[in-house]
């Protein structure tokens, strides 16, 4: 019953757009008296609290010099990160830069060693070559008497003790003199 009274009487003020209260019902209600205040005589206690609040909030609010020197060294620490961080990426462009200059030069050399080489492919005829190594020079083809197999004990040099002879046979095998 007394939430029901409770809220009957809040719903008898009402304000309007202008600020005014409207009164709903047939009772009007008395307005409340606020008691007034006496002034204390001894403010002293007061001073003592109020050094005592000061004091212990500078002490949560102050920052020890240990706790400072710890800042500190946490915000140098960070900056040396991050300067060794944008370090390490400058020399990852730099280096990447530099890869990418090589392969370009890489393939430019490409380019050129193939053209040379097409180049030098098309302007020897074999033919040409052949009729001067056998005309001019004297060169045979191999046959089948005139190749001699032979074992080298060092397998990486082979030494020639006399000059070959003008006809270019150095020995023939036993089917060929047949």
């Amino acid at each position: 019953m007394a939430a029901a009274r409770r809220t009957t009487r809040q719903n008898q003020y009402r304000t309007s757009r202008q600020g005014q209260a409207y009164v709903y019902g047939n009772v009007v209600p008395k307005t409340e008296v606020n008691p007034q205040r006496v002034p204390q005589e001894n403010p002293k206690p007061r001073v003592k609290t109020r050094r005592k609040a000061g004091r212990k909030q500078k002490k949560a609010n102050g920052i020890s010099p240990a706790y400072t020197a710890f800042l500190a060294a946490a915000a140098v620490t960070a900056v040396m990160i991050c300067v060794g961080y944008l370090h390490l990426q400058a020399d990852i462009v730099n280096r990447s830069e530099h890869i990418t200059a090589l392969q370009e030069e890489l393939a430019d050399l490409n380019e050129q060693n193939t053209t040379a080489y097409n180049s030098a492919e098309s302007s020897i005829n074999l033919e040409t070559v052949r009729a001067r190594a056998v005309g001019e020079m004297g060169m045979v083809y191999a046959a089948w008497g005139n190749v001699i197999e032979y074992d080298s004990p060092t397998k990486d040099t082979v030494v020639q003790y006399s000059d070959i002879p003008e006809d270019g046979i150095l020995a023939k095998s036993r089917t060929a003199l047949r």
